[in-house]
């Protein structure tokens, strides 16, 4: 089957509208912000959106520091994750959250809530955890500072 030229003009052209379309969504998704929408509905216990529609494009390196804590926290070195909090006032409510933690090890995370509070950003996740008998639910949030060059987790908050 033979294409005349005005066929391949309009399926070029076509593909030229397609991919310029594309590529002014790109840039379009790149000047917003992290959060793109949150439900209107949130749950009436813990306050949190029921959905949340986070930006592709969104910087991901408080998200990557928020979550390199929570895995020290899963594998046990949750004394190496804290030793800064042992130099001040925090010093009891990190040795109060080691022990929780051991008694209540993580298995899964997942980010349910996004706040910025300039310097701060607030992560809420909803994490698996484990006990004697069983696994549950629950929410636990994370605070971040930036005001150093890179993010630095500044409090846990979890019910245990």
């Amino acid at each position: 089957m033979r294409f005349s030229k005005v066929q391949i003009a309009i399926a070029a052209g076509s593909g030229v509208l397609v991919l310029l379309s594309f590529f002014i969504y790109l840039m379009w998704l790149n000047g917003q912000p992290p959060v793109l929408a949150k439900s209107p509905e949130v749950d009436p216990l813990t306050k949190v959106p029921i959905s949340i529609d986070l930006n592709p494009l969104r910087d991901r390196s408080s998200e990557r520091a928020a979550s390199e804590f929570l895995r020290g926290m899963r594998d046990g070195q949750c004394e190496q994750q804290l030793a800064d909090w042992e130099k001040d006032y925090r010093k009891k409510y990190a040795a109060f959250i080691c022990d929780s933690e051991s008694k209540h090890p993580l298995l899964s995370w997942s980010v349910v809530d996004w706040e910025d509070r300039p310097p701060l950003r607030i992560l809420q996740y909803k994490a698996k955890r484990r006990n004697q008998s069983s696994s549950y639910e629950e929410l636990l949030s994370v605070t971040l500072d930036s005001r150093s060059s890179e993010w630095v987790v500044t409090k846990y908050d979890s019910l245990y």
